[in-house]
């Protein structure tokens, strides 16, 4: 199906393009189920959106909040979103995306519980409630960036990714260097607890260190060939973070359940070679996660924003244009997110994925939690754009189109090139001169 731009001026219109393809989305003008409560893990929040982790590559040398992320933090508070999932935060100095990436240590600490308050106080005072706060917490593998420069720090040479060109063996993490990692995962977590959060995210998605893992069936040793040598590090660092913190805290993931790499090279896929997805084995680590380990919540996801952005950030405009309508590509996070929900309807699922709709997000949120697709629905690039969608959701007054994200990915242009992320046409004020700078003078 060939590419094309959003072009739907009426929900209706993009019901009969989604009948033309013969997809289904689950849309509902009735976005009443918004505003419904859900429970889990002995918490009840107030309503049914989410702030996804959107990273904004702007805390200080140290790993510290700064200005803008405190400016970003401020900006969810007030949105009236019940959970704020906060984004990816360094478990060791290696794995940092870049050198401004938050990192959560003894010395940084008092800077998040200041954030951490902050939000809290915002929250309560605009919205009346007290926010749900997830601190993702990463090692970012291929895409570390310590110093600015990449230092990648693979699970395994994949020809998907090195084509012709292997990263040198030194760089291929070791047995004993994951060993540590899975401690380290449970000395972050103990962390975020005295920094104020409620929870913990073992990151596990977008081909991060513990999602490339997922799919290391050529790797040798004890982290790669079988499933249980592939979840191995997930599952030990679930448990080191579990092991950290009081059992109110929560121990969660946002989880790769399709990458969109051929096998062996993809988690989630089928074993033909194709790009067909194939759950069984991310429903068996989700029964793993969830029954075993006592997973209450978790966050599902699929693709990679580096190489298959299509997969999981369907848009008008980037750097190739994919030989699939973007529909396409909504269709199938919501199928694969509603597999894992379905088959665990007493685990709270959160979707993603929603954003590329514009002002019939909401309708497809409240769409997917009337259909059973999901508890929770998460909002990712739409909050850099519009980071008030959740109060106008949550009052009756739908999605504004002119204040809605644009599927430019201009904000993701601005991460690959070493600059601060932020939407630069909605937030031009802040954001477009670093556009300037960053990407269109280089």
């Amino acid at each position: 199906m060939p590419h094309v731009k959003f072009h739907y001026p009426t929900p209706d219109a993009l019901r009969q393009e989604l009948d033309g393809l013969g997809l289904q989305l689950p849309l509902s003008e009735d976005t009443s189920i918004l505003s419904r409560p859900v429970s889990f893990a002995g918490r009840t929040l107030p309503n049914r959106l989410a702030i996804q982790p959107m990273e904004g590559c702007d805390g200080t040398a140290e790993g510290a909040p700064d200005t803008l992320t405190l400016r970003r933090y401020d900006r969810f508070a007030r949105s009236g979103a019940a959970l704020i999932w906060a984004e990816a935060t360094a478990v060791a100095e290696e794995g940092r995306a870049n050198p401004r990436q938050l990192f959560l240590t003894e010395k940084t600490l008092p800077a998040f519980q200041r954030m951490v308050e902050d939000i809290r106080e915002t929250c309560q005072k605009e919205n009346g409630f007290n926010p749900l706060i997830i601190l993702q917490a990463t090692h970012s593998g291929r895409y570390s960036k310590p110093h600015g420069v990449p230092e990648p720090v693979i699970a395994y040479n994949s020809p998907v990714f090195e084509k012709d060109s292997p990263i040198p063996k030194d760089r291929i993490v070791s047995d004993d260097r994951l060993r540590r990692l899975e401690e380290e995962y449970g000395q972050t977590a103990a962390l975020a607890v005295r920094a104020g959060f409620d929870g913990v995210d073992v990151k596990a998605c977008h081909r991060y260190l513990c999602c490339e893992l997922l799919s290391a069936y050529t790797r040798e040793g004890d982290y790669g060939g079988s499933f249980e040598n592939r979840t191995r590090l997930l599952r030990n660092g679930v448990k080191a973070a579990r092991a950290a913190v009081p059992s109110s805290f929560i121990v969660t993931t946002r989880l790769n359940v399709y990458d969109g790499f051929p096998y062996p090279y993809g988690f989630g896929m089928a074993e033909d070679g194709s790009l067909t997805p194939d759950l069984r084995e991310p429903l068996a680590l989700v029964e793993i996660l969830h029954r075993q380990l006592g997973m209450p919540l978790i966050d599902i996801t699929i693709g990679n924003p580096y190489v298959n952005p299509h997969v999981n950030r369907p848009y008008d405009e980037g750097g190739y244009l994919p030989e699939e309508h973007p529909l396409e590509g909504v269709c199938r996070m919501a199928d694969c997110v509603g597999t894992i929900q379905r088959a665990y309807p007493d685990l709270t699922v959160i979707s993603s994925g929603v954003s590329y709709l514009r002002q019939y997000a909401g309708m497809l949120a409240a769409g997917e939690i009337e259909t059973g697709v999901c508890q929770i629905a998460g909002f990712g690039r739409e909050a850099f754009a519009y980071p008030s969608f959740a109060r106008d959701l949550l009052r009756g007054e739908g999605m504004d189109p002119k204040k809605c994200c644009i599927a430019c990915g201009k904000c993701t242009e601005l991460m690959r090139a070493g600059s601060k992320a932020g939407c630069v046409v909605r937030d031009s004020e802040t954001y477009l001169p670093l556009y300037r700078q960053d990407v269109l003078k280089k």
